[in-house]
């Protein structure tokens, strides 16, 4: 019997499941969080006003079975339009913070949020450990991992050239990225995803006039998103994933209904295309597909894509295509040497600023993340095959190094990427979140109106 809950995780997956186990009456939670408030994460709580949601309100309810949740929510506080708006990402931090204070009002005795970083996870033979930094220990009947997305490797080249802080920022959400930079400056941000998009507005709207030079091996923007077209039939057989099947399939479906239709009516099959792939036919999509799939599934909202736009035509953003070779920090910047996409010959670039927006990284092997290297280190986790995360089953129960699960320790989020792949986002998370609130609650049995 499970009467006790640990979530490693804070962010939206971790507040998500806590707010879930209340929900559907199942055992009382802790919920974990190193940072200095729960219910938001990096992606609602560190983000600048200017970053929107890539998708529309509509389709942000945190509550599968109540999906005009969140367009009530902005309704109630005079948002025109709501369900059709892309809204700041900071206002749906407040819509989850203001979630996780009512529940905490309406069931304080069942849910204690605890400040502190998780070092250690011991799985017993009834029970788990959870072990903190600071000496103290929460024992659980079960535990979570809601660590969210970790942290992007270094660019190709970058061991080794011990960039200084001013030059160099890992962490494209710290707060020394705009610091210090003057209208003749170059920034370079390697990779040209949604994080990239976040850094150039985040200098735009701090006054930034200089240029943004974003660099990944195929240059490859994140598409936008057009007005809602009229219905259509939808797919009603599920694709395969072959590569070559996959793409075939979607080009005709484009054609006859638009690549944005082609590419969301997946949507429903996109797990269980995922799930029923060989690891051959995974690996082959990852090479080669991902980057494509990437900018046409995660899109921008027209008004971000509008100013990416203005910048580019201003001359203040180049995306180039090619792959960086080496760094060496000198008095005048960082010499970048990288070599263009299709060409042999490298080239040399001197910029004020390196930016790291290669995006999330799920490779247990090279994590500096203490917890969880010292969970694979003792077996009770195990990178999935694909090395995009944590290995676990279709209940988000962990694997361990043997290939058991013992069904007291789980996964929830982006971390569990290689078993769902499409996990990234609010939809499926709040799906992913409700199902194992349910599990855990002993009310898997009941139908999807919840208890």
């Amino acid at each position: 019997m499970i009467e006790h809950v640990a979530i490693v995780g804070g962010g939206f997956s971790g507040t998500l499941q806590a707010i879930n186990l209340l929900r559907h009456e199942g055992p009382r939670a802790t919920l974990i969080e190193r940072a200095d408030e729960a219910g938001r994460g990096v992606a609602y709580g560190a983000a600048h006003p200017s970053h929107l949601l890539n998708v529309r309100a509509g389709n942000m309810s945190a509550f599968p079975d109540d999906p005009g949740h969140f367009v009530r929510w902005l309704e109630a506080r005079g948002v025109a339009e709501a369900a059709t708006a892309f809204v700041p990402r900071l206002t749906y931090g407040v819509y989850l913070g203001e979630l996780l204070d009512r529940v905490r009002r309406d069931a304080a005795d069942r849910l204690t949020l605890v400040r502190g970083a998780v070092c250690d996870v011991i799985d017993g033979s009834t029970s788990v450990d959870v072990r903190l930094t600071d000496g103290r220990s929460i024992a659980a009947d079960a535990a979570v991992l809601a660590v969210g997305n970790l942290p992007p490797h270094e660019p190709q080249g970058l061991s080794g050239a011990h960039l200084s802080a001013d030059r160099y920022s890992p962490d494209p959400w710290g707060a020394g990225v705009t610091d210090g930079l003057s209208d003749d400056d170059i920034v370079l941000v390697i990779g040209t995803g949604l994080t990239m998009v976040d850094v150039a507005l985040m200098l735009d709207a701090r006054g930034f006039r200089g240029k943004v030079v974003a660099l990944s091996r195929r240059g490859l923007l994140p598409r936008r998103h057009e007005a809602g077209g009229p219905a259509i039939d939808r797919l009603r057989e599920r694709p395969r994933l072959a590569a070559a099947d996959l793409v075939r399939a979607v080009r005709r479906r484009s054609e006859a209904v638009g690549w944005r239709h082609a590419v969301d009516e997946l949507r429903p099959f996109t797990q269980a295309i995922w799930s029923n792939a060989t690891e051959a036919e995974r690996a082959r999509f990852l090479r080669h597909l991902r980057p494509w799939w990437d900018v046409h599934r995660h899109r921008l909202a027209p008004q971000v894509a509008d100013r990416l736009a203005a910048m580019q035509a201003d001359g203040r953003l180049e995306v180039i295509a090619g792959k960086t070779i080496a760094f060496a920090e000198q008095e005048d910047g960082v010499a970048v040497t990288w070599r263009p996409r299709g060409e042999d010959s490298a080239r040399q670039t001197i910029v004020r600023r390196v930016v790291n927006c290669t995006g999330p990284q799920g490779d247990l092997a090279r994590t500096d993340e203490p917890l969880l290297r010292t969970l694979v280190e003792r077996g009770e986790i195990r990178p999935d095959a694909a090395h995009l995360g944590i290995d676990v089953d279709a209940g988000a129960a962990t694997i361990g190094n043997d290939g058991t699960v013992t069904g007291r320790l789980f996964a929830l989020g982006p971390i569990t990427r290689g078993a769902f792949w499409e996990i990234v986002a609010v939809p499926d998370i709040r799906t992913q979140t409700w199902n194992l609130a349910r599990r855990l609650s002993n009310a898997h049995w009941v139908e999807g109106e919840g208890l």
